[in-house]
């Protein structure tokens, strides 16, 4: 598969053989209906240039969710600079240590610029992923009995996590539900929920910006609504900023936690918190740590102080010693967004969306039923480009999602299946209840892991997902939309995760 170039300059990928003339005829029509297609034209040329190993493979890349691709130039640009450099551990004050504290200090002022966040407001904790940042809110913030953490019905198991230090200090754990049908919170369920804390005690609202599971966008403005009604609001935007724009000059959370990989694929191992200044300092964290403190004593551990005098600001967060070589690649892919544009990003993938979207609702069996059940909005009214879909058989019979994962690979399609680290989404839309989940949970600490595992059968269907990027293009999304026809009047019993 090699990039062409059209007569407008946009770069195309041609396929020789069969389909490669459907393919022209199909995006030729796609880009009659999404005209903006054509305005992302250099992001074709992009691919060619910096994606081209996609092609050259032969894979099509639909896990821009679990973790985006960096860009060829991303790893030549970090490459140089460390040839070039001599870089110490910052904690010293030799001239390496300090060359490496400038690139870390610019390289947090550019994070803070890319999400055109204020630095008299926020601050940039550098941590291991996103997963990272939300334990250093979960383990520091002052929940007591009387104060609540509440989270919509879809957020990450990190997010999901945090309730068990909100249990451990006597707080109260509560959930926004979702409706069925499209995944969504009903504006009601928040505003009440939302009503009840008291306003004496701490209140941590916490919600994704866009399902990780769904693709929903649940809208920014929640953030006003509840810090209104006297919450502290954590915003996981995770899986949001990679194709959206998030302008924190515009809305203010007191926490957004990302991984760095999500969003333009190198490096791994970095995350950040963003925090707002009066929201880090509310923060109580249980211990310190090599890195985050100034001075510590042994034989002072019994007195007032407990013998250890904690940074402040950010370096008070920062266990240990920071990923200080990595920290650089961060501006690097930041600034290789930046030049491509997350307006232009967001135009592109949504579009391709739509089209997925719709030719998937169109799929039927020979008997009429349909092919696929795509959980959450049907179309690309607020929500991104992150598909959560079953295959049913033609007597409506489910088809295992590690199936289809294991065929698409065969077919070089990179999907993903399961639950995607998000059990309340796939529990509402697989119908899987509280009271029959409960059950499968009680004297599981007195079980092995193979009796467990025995228990919860039929309880751990998942869904595909496939999720679009930086780097997606209509053949990606054609190639996926023909390999789901190949389920077509296939009853399940004869799908066994191989080519026949």
């Amino acid at each position: 598969m090699a990039p062409t170039h059209d007569a407008g300059g946009t770069a195309r990928r041609t396929r020789t053989g069969k389909g490669s003339d459907e393919l022209a005829s199909s995006l030729a029509g796609f880009e009659a209906a999404h005209p903006e297609y054509r305005e992302t034209a250099h992001v074709d040329e992009l691919r060619a240039l910096e994606y081209s190993r996609l092609d050259s493979l032969g894979i099509t890349y639909l896990d821009f969710t679990g973790g985006s691709l960096y860009a060829a130039s991303q790893v030549r640009e970090h490459q140089a600079l460390l040839e070039a450099a001599v870089l110490g551990n910052p904690h010293s004050g030799n001239l390496a240590s300090r060359a490496t504290t400038d690139m870390v200090e610019r390289t947090r002022s550019e994070v803070l610029g890319f999400f055109r966040a204020s630095p008299d407001e926020y601050e940039v904790v550098f941590t291991p992923n996103a997963t990272g940042a939300l334990r250093l809110v979960g383990e520091a913030y002052p929940f007591c009995p009387g104060s609540t953490y509440l989270m919509t019905f879809d957020n990450h198991n990190s997010v999901n996590g945090i309730r068990e230090f909100a249990r451990a200090k006597g707080a109260a754990v509560r959930y926004v539900p979702l409706t069925p049908d499209e995944m969504r919170v009903g504006p009601e369920s928040l505003d009440s929920e939302l009503a009840r804390p008291a306003r004496d005690r701490p209140g941590l609202f916490a919600y994704p910006a866009q399902s990780n599971f769904s693709g929903v966008l649940h809208p920014l403005e929640w953030v006003d609504v509840a810090k209104r009604a006297g919450w502290d609001v954590l915003l996981d935007a995770a899986a949001f900023v990679p194709t959206n724009d998030l302008d924190l000059s515009r809305w203010h959370p007191d926490f957004v936690p990302v991984s760095f990989y999500k969003l333009f694929g190198y490096p791994t191992g970095i995350g950040a918190l963003l925090a707002r200044h009066e929201a880090l300092a509310r923060l109580v964290r249980p211990w310190y740590a090599g890195g985050n403190l100034t001075f510590s004593s042994v034989s002072a551990a019994e007195g007032e102080a407990h013998g250890f005098y904690r940074t402040p600001g950010t370096a008070g967060f920062e266990d240990g010693t920071v990923d200080y070589l990595g920290i650089p690649a961060v501006g690097i892919g930041l600034r290789h967004v930046g030049r491509v544009g997350i307006g232009t990003i967001h135009s592109r993938v949504t579009s391709l969306a739509g089209w997925l979207l719709d030719e998937l609702a169109s799929l039927r069996h020979g008997n009429g039923a349909p092919l696929v059940h795509v959980y959450g909005p049907a179309g690309t009214d607020r929500r991104g480009a992150t598909i959560a879909m079953n295959v049913f058989d033609p007597t409506g019979e489910l088809v295992d999602s590690t199936v289809v994962e294991h065929r698409a690979n065969f077919e070089g399609i990179a999907l993903r299946a399961g639950c995607h680290c998000n059990p309340g989404a796939r529990e509402v839309a697989l119908g899987l209840t509280g009271d029959v989940l409960a059950e499968a949970f009680r004297g599981s600490d007195q079980m092995s892991y193979e009796q467990f595992l025995h228990v919860i059968d039929g309880k751990t269907t998942g869904a595909c997902r496939a999720s679009l990027g930086i780097a997606s293009d209509f053949a990606d999304v054609h190639r996926f939309a023909a390999f789901v026809r190949t389920f077509r009047d296939r009853p399940r019993a004869s799908l066994s995760g191989g080519t026949s």
